[in-house]
Formats: C-alpha cells, structure tokens, sequence
C-alpha cells in the first residue's frame, strides 16, 4: 500500500504497510529500526540515526517498523496513554529521518498473542528481510512481552542479521523518555519537553470544520480533531501556525473539550493573529511556545470573550518577545 505523505510543498512517495504478513517489501535486504517512537524525541532520533548512518553505509533501505494503535492504547483501551504524536505524524517524521518504508503493524488481537519467534521470522525475515535490526536496550515484544534484546540477538544470528542499540540519551541527569515529556507537558514545562524533543512540541493534522462559534464571537479558528487519541496537554496556548504563509503565522490555541459550549471530544482550535483566509482541508502544524493558562467553564459566553481578549493579548506580547 501506497501513501503520499505531503510534508513539503513538492510532497513525495513512500512505502507505507500495515500488515505483517505478506509478500517481501526489500528482497534486497533491509535495516530495520523498531519502537513505539511517539514523539520522535532526542532518544529516538539518536537510535534512528545510527540505524541509518548504517543503511548508507551498506547500501540498503531503512525501515522504521512502529504499531498502530501502540500496545499500551490496545491493552488499556479505558485508560489510554496520551499521545505526543498522531499516525500521520509519526510516518512524516519517519520518513524525514530517511525511513525509505515505515511499517505501522496493526496491534490486535492476533498481534497481541503473536509469539516473539513468529514476529521475527514473520516480519523481520519473511518481510522485510532484515540485515540489521536496531532497537532501545529496553524493547519487548511478542506475546507477555517475553520478547527481548538477547532474544533478538540469538535468533537473529541465526536467521541472517545482526541487533544492535545504542547507548543511553540522557538530559539533566535523566533518561529522555516519551512519559518524561508527557510530564513535563502535562504541568506546562514547555521548555523541558522542547529540549527532550528536540525543538518545540506541535501537533499536525488537517483542519476540519467546527461549530463556527469562534467566528461568531470575533475569534475564528483553525480546528485540528484527534480521532479518539488522548491529546498529550491541554489549556491556553501561545502558538505559532506552520503551513499557512512563508513564515510560522503567531496565534493563540485552545486545546481541551470546551466546557463552556458542552464540548465532549477534545479539539485543538488555534486563532490565528491577522489572519484572512480559508483554511478548510489544509495541513497545519500548531507548535507550542508558551501556557497561558488552563482550560476553564465559563458562566457565559460575554465572560469567555473578554477572557479571550485578554488571552490574545497576552500571546501577541509574548510571541512578539520569543525567538521563532
């Protein structure tokens, strides 16, 4: 299966699959980078890097081989983990991190009971042929988990490709974990998840249609749905908008269920400054700079405006001071 994934304005063409059965994607040969990969922090990258220094080096294509729902949200559907990172922006990001194929293996039930032998030789050999397989020190997989990096090793010199890790990424005496920089976004820590990462947290997706309240109220906004995935925060934001004009365009976001107009589903709503235009249908990137505050219920929609007033001014101030 074919997907085209436009994150630059040219776009391009990648190899996108979902199964782990099927017929061999690189009879080639292949390297092959396995995780959960949300966010795409500091950590990964560095595991992605040299996965791909390697691949140059040999001459053959990068996988970046993920699941799709990841295992925590299939095992604790009640209870799921926010997400850093949507599908979709978790392929681009693949894919800007020289992935030639990004496999995002449906985790289900079948998957779920999958044993770890039958994962490495259905979709590391049968598959994907894999020459080299890298991983975190900490990986499991297959059923219970029971899978590891010793079982990695010992199946695969004897299936035809070579396991290999990296050394701990660590900041401020800490290792860089996605719950590290769920935390520090959860309590507005901007600045911290921004050095986990590797630049400021943002979140993509295609602006959909709400219910035009905003406009109505002298604030419209570009709205970004989340397709029943936990956001990672919520609350008022200092923002700046990527895709719209030949620079980041500065805004002010809301991200949460809007308790004042009964909102239900959480909604990323991002006014943006000065701003004219149609933007229905286009793929943006909200990129957080700062929190204003959180998310509040208002006894009226005249006390949200003047709250919003407030909130726009204090954005256009900060944002004008903050380096882009």
């Amino acid at each position: 299966m074919f997907w085209t994934c436009a994150v630059t304005d040219s776009g391009f063409r990648i190899h996108l699959f979902r199964d782990s059965h099927g017929p061999c994607l690189h009879p080639g040969g292949s390297v092959v980078c396995i995780g959960a990969f949300d966010g795409l922090h500091v950590g990964h990258r560095a595991l992605i890097g040299a996965a791909a220094d390697s691949a140059r080096s040999r001459g053959l294509p990068l996988v970046g081989l993920s699941f799709e729902p990841l295992p925590r949200e299939f095992f604790g559907r009640a209870d799921s983990p926010p997400r850093l990172v949507l599908p979709r922006g978790k392929v681009e990001g693949l894919v800007g991190l020289a992935c030639a194929s990004v496999g995002l293996l449906r985790f289900n039930a079948a998957m779920a009971a999958m044993s770890p032998e039958d994962f490495i030789e259905s979709v590391l050999v049968k598959r994907l042929q894999a020459r080299e397989v890298w991983v975190g020190r900490d990986f499991r997989f297959g059923h219970q988990r029971r899978g590891d990096f010793s079982l990695l090793q010992r199946i695969g010199s004897a299936s035809g490709f070579d396991t290999h890790s990296i050394d701990e990424v660590s900041l401020g005496g800490e290792r860089v974990s996605s719950s590290r920089i769920r935390q520090a976004l959860l309590h507005g820590r901007l600045d911290e998840a921004a050095r986990l990462l590797g630049r400021r947290y943002a979140i993509s997706g295609k602006v959909v249609r709400g219910a035009q309240l905003g406009r109505q109220l002298g604030y419209p906004t570009a709205n970004l749905r989340f397709g029943g995935k936990v956001p990672a925060l919520s609350g008022i934001y200092a923002t700046r908008v990527h895709g719209v004009g030949a620079k980041p365009w500065p805004s002010v976001s809301s991200l949460g269920t809007r308790p004042t107009v009964n909102g239900r589903e959480p909604l990323l709503e991002a006014h943006l400054f000065d701003f004219d235009g149609d933007l229905y249908g286009r793929r943006i990137e909200v990129e957080f700079v700062a929190k204003l505050r959180e998310e509040l219920k208002f006894d009226d929609l005249d006390t949200m405006v003047e709250q919003i007033h407030r909130d726009a001014e204090q954005a256009r101030a900060l944002l004008a001071h903050t380096q882009g």
